[in-house]
C-alpha cells in the first residue's frame, strides 16, 4: 500500500521491511530473486525493505514460505515500548544500523572463530570506529 506524498512510514512497517533484507541477504538472495518468488517487481521489494509500502498480509506470507521463517520472525526485535509509571522517556526500538552484506557476512562468520579471535576482530572494529580496542562490552 503505497503512502500519501509527505506521509511518514510505521515503525512496524520499517521493522518489517529490515527483517525481509536482514534475511534476503543472510540467503545470498537478490532483490530480483525475492521478487520473481513473491509475485512483485524488484522496485516492490526494494519500498518494502525501506519501509515506504507495506507488506501485505498475503505477500508476507508468501515471502515467510519462500525464505522458510515463521511470520513472527519478521517481528522478532520490535517492541513499541510505553513509558510507564518510572519511565519518563522510555525509547521505541531503534534500528539506527540498516544491516549490509558485509554485515550478515561477519555476523555470520564470527561465532565460528576460537573466542581469542573473536576478541581481536572487535578491537580492531572499535579502534577503526575510534572507540578504543580494550573497551569492555
Amino acid at each position: 500500500m503505497a503512502r500519501e506524498k509527505g506521509e511518514e512510514s510505521h515503525p512496524v512497517d520499517r521493522h518489517v521491511g529490515r527483517r525481509v533484507q536482514e534475511k534476503r541477504l543472510d540467503l545470498g538472495l537478490t532483490q530480483t530473486a525475492l521478487a520473481k518468488a513473491v509475485g512483485v517487481s524488484f522496485q516492490q521489494v526494494q519500498k518494502y525493505e525501506k519501509g515506504a509500502n507495506r507488506v501485505s498480509a498475503s505477500k508476507l506470507f508468501e515471502m515467510a514460505e519462500f525464505m522458510q521463517v515463521g511470520i513472527p520472525f519478521f517481528f522478532e526485535g520490535f517492541h513499541q515500548t510505553q513509558p510507564g509509571v518510572a519511565e519518563d522517556d522510555a525509547p521505541g526500538f531503534d534500528h539506527e544500523h540498516r544491516p549490509t552484506k558485509n554485515s550478515l557476512e561477519i555476523a555470520r562468520l564470527a561465532p565460528r572463530l576460537p573466542a581469542r579471535s573473536q576478541k581481536l576482530i572487535v578491537d580492531m572494529m572499535r579502534e577503526i570506529l575510534g572507540e578504543g580496542g580494550d573497551k569492555p562490552r
